[in-house]
């Protein structure tokens, strides 16, 4: 992760004056005897997208290093559906550069997530954070570049009418308080995640906000900075968790749900991408355009991206919000600032202009100083939604992206896909209908991954096994019961009860 030492909200980092990917274990057990810490966490995550906790007490020195070095069996029939219980034993062993003081613990806790191992003490093959590490590794391999990404997270807070302030129905965008209620619950929600490790863009208030049944739903959003995928997988996981306890601790409710009700915004979760040369420095541009290596990235994208819902809109509410007028996108197709697309390319910052200068009128000698404009340039893709095994979705996104550096016609393949206007305009009709459209089903979505299976399972980045299990899984669902809640509204309620706390 970019730790900045003096800045950090992460305790350790500010303690041993290093960022958390240079932590050891002696330096753990150090920040443990230093801070009379009591208690360790070990936290890793199960095949329902949570992250789980296993409980330690510091009973001495000796206990100490032996969790730190050996870590702890776990049931991995009870974490992983498709692990028979016949041989369920796993190891879960800590990453040190995880570590992070327990902001909810009720005494001096140490808690670090933890990746897999199996009775040989190789990673295990399906663990979500081995799958991510894979994909990277792979990519970096055959590319050259890093894969670096980051997340939008969407949410909604939802609590007792006040009357007062009422905010504008679907107009919640950057709204400030006291219109918006829940500010002050997010930027504290902010601060947890940074003392977490988590690289924090910003947040604000979102589009969505309605009332029902005496209660209001207020949509937010926490922004990430980019960063090595794996790190940014973990950044979620541990982001998600903690909005959750925060709002158990203030008497809030969450939801990260993909649908609430028709006719309102869906919370998504919007993963931006950037190919990072091995110095460090962004491949995304090339002098005020998307570089060839950008492009042909699209265009993995595109080829893949039927596939990719499979990981990224895993229950059926995922699909209630992909229609049109939702900014949600519904046809495989990029564009320039376009928000009715499936890949968006955010306004860069490509302006040789110096518009600090021209905004603070007297301060026009500083220029752009040490700040590259070019490094900023990511690309997003709108379609997923925390109904997400955020690893999995980070690990076929690293595969499409590859998968567009291995296309003869990648680049062919993104300039048919560009598109520079509304999509779901009706004067724009001719247009869609030449675009392929993204699976409106759970069960689509696993026909479109059996399609594709062989560019996933490629290089022995995502096993067969785990392709099959996931097609298995989306077609577990009723795609009836699906296609009829979108004409009657008992049913819809239903199934945003049953999927509320999913993810």
């Amino acid at each position: 992760m970019i730790n900045t030492p003096e800045y950090s909200r992460n305790e350790l980092v500010r303690f041993f004056g290093k960022p958390t990917s240079e932590l050891t274990k002696s330096d753990i057990i150090e920040f443990i005897l230093s801070k009379e810490i009591t208690m360790v966490n070990f936290m890793y995550p199960a095949a329902d997208g949570r992250l789980k906790t296993l409980n330690f007490v510091i009973n001495d020195l000796a206990y100490l290093e032996t969790i730190l070095t050996l870590g702890e069996r776990v049931d991995g029939s009870s974490l992983f559906p498709f692990i028979s219980a016949g041989s369920s034993d796993l190891y879960v062993i800590p990453r040190y550069r995880t570590a992070f003081v327990d902001p909810f613990a009720p005494q001096p806790t140490l808690t670090m997530l933890c990746s897999f191992f199996d009775k040989d003490g190789k990673p295990f093959e399906s663990a979500p954070e081995y799958l991510l590490d894979k994909a990277c590794s792979t990519f970096t391999k055959l590319t050259g570049y890093r894969f670096h990404a980051m997340g939008e997270l969407e949410y909604y807070v939802v609590a007792d009418d006040p009357g007062a302030f009422p905010a504008s129905d679907q107009r919640g965008y950057h709204e400030s308080g006291p219109f918006s209620k829940f500010n002050d619950f997010r930027t504290e929600c902010m601060a947890i995640i940074a003392s977490c490790g988590g690289q924090i863009k910003y947040g604000h208030s979102e589009v969505g906000n309605f009332t029902l049944d005496g209660k209001i739903y207020e949509q937010n959003e926490i922004e990430f900075l980019p960063v090595d995928a794996r790190d940014a997988a973990d950044q979620l996981m541990l982001a998600k968790w903690a909005i959750r306890n925060h709002a158990m601790r203030r008497g809030l409710d969450i939801t990260f749900a993909p649908k609430i009700i028709v006719g309102k915004a869906g919370s998504g979760l919007h993963i931006h991408m950037k190919l990072v040369n091995a110095d460090g420095t962004s491949a995304m541009t090339a002098g005020n355009s998307l570089s060839e290596a950008a492009l042909k990235a699209i265009g993995g994208i595109m080829d893949l991206a039927p596939a990719i819902t499979a990981f990224g809109n895993t229950n059926p509410t995922s699909y209630f919000r992909l229609v049109p007028h939702q900014e949600a996108p519904t046809n495989i197709c990029w564009g320039d600032r376009n928000r009715s697309v499936l890949v968006r390319v955010p306004l860069g910052w490509n302006s040789t202009a110096d518009m600090a200068a021209t905004a603070n009128g007297a301060d026009k000698s500083q220029g752009f100083g040490n700040v590259d404009s070019r490094q900023k340039q990511t690309f997003e893709i709108r379609s997923a939604d925390c109904s997400a095994d955020i690893y999995q979705l980070l690990a076929a996104l690293s595969v499409a992206v590859r998968h567009g550096f291995e296309m003869p016609n990648a680049l062919e393949k993104a300039r048919r896909c560009y598109v520079d206007v509304d999509i779901h305009k009706d004067d724009n009709s001719a247009i869609q209908a030449k675009l392929d459209t993204l699976p409106a089903s759970c069960a689509q979505s696993a026909d479109r991954l059996e399609q594709l299976a062989d560019v996933f399972t490629e290089h022995d980045v995502f096993p067969a096994s785990l392709i099959e299990a996931t097609a298995n899984k989306l077609r577990s669902f009723d795609s009836k019961e699906s296609e009829e809640a979108l004409r009657n509204p008992q049913i819809m309620d239903k199934l945003v009860k049953e999927y509320f706390y999913c993810g």
